[in-house]
């Protein structure tokens, strides 16, 4: 197994990993795992990213320090995703037999992700899947995450469950429990070390401009996200609508919005807040900016799942704009509650908690469900463990 290193007469041997990505979000979640990894004499790690996202991932790529061995560059401008699926796996062939990897990294629900494992199941080298377990029980929300990451299970060696109740999910679809470990989300891991380095940085006027004395403190803040692709239309629509109410209800209130690049949501985002003067519409930020947002903020909105396990460890309380969610710990322990995107909820919503000082003050103090910054580590401990069986 992999290569082998002698130092002071100990022979050590070394687990060559392939930890493959293509998107901003699974680099945020692997880069813990990633750098715990070549900390470790016991790990030959490589990196091979497929560019499923482009700009984004490479901004989390220089922020983590993280140079891929292997770089598949398939984005193409109106991709469909069908032929983006089959240039990752075309490309995944000649990088596994260049690689000859002991054992595949994925993590999450991407179609880089699916295809790593699949990948990794035809040529029979054991696939760990990092953020295991999360379902909606709906194939099609979201989608195709939904699909790809119930199809990545029945590939997987072994399953890093971020939580029980996805070890739960797991366990209900027959997945043996000697293949499963609970790890915590190696979000959090991520995070707090970008909060750490946040604070070396004491002025941020150039990143955000004349919005920056928005930001300091007592500015009641509200920062929102949105994307999803099953809101596209009328649910874009209804919380710009619910987002316009707010605005000119409490002029002192600030909605920052870092509005994503799909004219889906670009149109009804800009056309319908951009004349307001507490509205701030920002193009999308790179991620240490973005936790300084979040660290300021008042009350989050959004749809984002990431946003949901990061936020608590904030303390920031969360209102998630979507109908269901794979992440239903959030909900249950009180650190979010599920609007939807109707819009007298949202607004509701918003004003109890701005107004609310006593139900704001226990949402924010419920300990984070998703994790304590060691999640790396187990995951890595529990490779190695299952090598030696």
């Amino acid at each position: 197994m992999g290569n082998q290193l002698r130092k002071q007469n100990i022979e050590i041997i070394m687990m060559k990993l392939l930890v493959i990505f293509g998107t901003r979000p699974e680099a945020i979640k692997l880069a813990p795992v990633i750098h715990a990894a070549r900390l470790d004499a016991r790990f030959d790690v490589q990196v091979c990213v497929t560019g499923q996202h482009r700009e984004m991932l490479d901004q989390m790529l220089a922020l983590f320090d993280i140079k891929p061995d292997y770089d598949l560059d398939i984005m193409l401008s109106n991709q469909h995703v069908l032929d983006m699926t089959s240039r990752i796996l075309s490309g995944l062939k000649s990088v596994l037999f260049r690689a000859q990897p002991d054992y595949i990294i994925v993590q999450g629900d991407t179609t880089s992700a699916f295809m790593g494992a699949l990948a990794g199941f035809y040529f029979k080298i054991p696939v760990g899947h990092v953020e295991a377990g999360l379902r909606t029980h709906d194939l099609y929300s979201p989608f195709p995450e939904e699909a790809n990451r119930t199809l990545i299970t029945r590939l997987a060696h072994h399953h890093f469950a971020p939580t029980k109740k996805a070890y739960d999910n797991l366990v209900r679809e027959n997945i043996a429990v000697d293949c499963i470990t609970v790890t915590g989300n190696t979000v959090i891991d991520a995070l707090l070390w970008v909060c750490k380095k946040n604070k070396l940085k004491t002025d941020w006027s150039d990143v955000f401009g004349s919005i920056y004395k928005v930001l300091q403190p007592k500015k009641p803040i509200i920062l929102v996200t949105g994307h999803r692709r099953e809101s596209f239309g009328q649910g874009f629509l209804n919380i710009c609508k619910a987002l316009a109410t707010i605005a000119e209800n409490h002029p002192d209130w600030h909605i920052i919005y870092p509005v994503h690049l799909n004219p889906h949501v670009q149109e009804p985002v800009r056309g319908m807040l951009d004349k307001y003067d507490n509205v701030h519409l920002l193009a999308p930020l790179e991620y240490a900016p973005f936790v300084y947002l979040m660290q300021q903020a008042h009350l989050i909105l959004t749809d984002s799942g990431g946003i949901q396990e990061e936020a608590p460890a904030l303390g920031k309380p969360v209102l998630v704009m979507r109908d269901v969610t794979e992440r239903p710990e959030a909900i249950e322990a009180g650190t979010a509650i599920l609007v939807g995107t109707d819009a007298a909820r949202i607004i509701a919503e918003v004003e109890d908690l701005m107004h609310n000082a006593a139900r704001y003050e226990a949402m924010a103090r419920i300990n984070n469900p998703f994790g304590d910054g060691c999640s790396a580590r187990r995951i890595l401990d529990k490779i190695l463990e299952t090598s030696d069986e």
